[in-house]
């Protein structure tokens, strides 16, 4: 049977770091993990109902994308990076990491964004009454929920890294003997003959 790499959830408000974590823990996993942009994939798929003016965002047809999503994280092995987590089946997730950041400083990267001010305000508000952390609680075992600061580029190095370490944890916890050994012999360069 292959093997399965973990589903990670990274979510967190608008403006908190979400795709730039994805990114840098895709480069640096010392297994092969797939970035999905959750919002990218809902515009390129039209896998919406439309755009609503007054939120600014896309009304999400949640049946079409759960529909393309399942298989992915059925294999495992991918990343989804999206601004809420509650949509998605509890049995997907392996790791749901809740980013955080001060309001001040989001507010300054969401008018960086040129976002509407009631977008602005709507996020930071979002953010202080830490909406995505309880829909995180609400939906999936506390033991599978870190909460993560994401305010400069030194705690976003940390938290990679403080994933990466989870990884191989969940490897170690995860992989059978002879499924590892069938892993770590995929990863060896053979030598070429002479």
């Amino acid at each position: 049977m292959p093997q399965r790499y973990p589903v990670i959830i990274i979510t967190g408000t608008p403006g908190t770091g979400k795709s730039t974590h994805a990114q840098l823990l895709q480069d640096a996993s010392p297994v092969p993990l797939k970035h999905i942009n959750v919002g990218q994939l809902v515009k390129d798929n039209s896998f919406h109902h439309g755009f609503d003016e007054q939120w600014q965002s896309y009304t999400v047809d949640e049946d079409k994308l759960l529909d393309e999503l399942e298989p992915l994280a059925s294999a495992g092995g991918i990343i989804l990076d999206w601004h809420t987590c509650e949509i998605f089946p509890e049995r997907w997730a392996d790791l749901v990491v809740v980013l955080r950041c001060n309001h001040t400083i989001l507010w300054e990267r969401l008018e960086k964004r040129n976002y509407p001010l009631k977008k602005i305000q709507e996020n930071n508000e979002a953010e202080i009454m830490e909406v995505v952390l309880q829909e995180a609680r609400d939906s999936y075992p506390q033991q599978i929920i870190v909460d993560l600061k994401s305010e400069s580029s030194q705690d976003l190095e940390n938290n990679v890294a403080n994933i990466v370490e989870w990884i191989n944890q969940w490897l170690k916890d995860n992989v059978h003997e002879d499924e590892e050994d069938d892993t770590l012999s995929r990863n060896r360069t053979v030598p070429a003959s002479r």
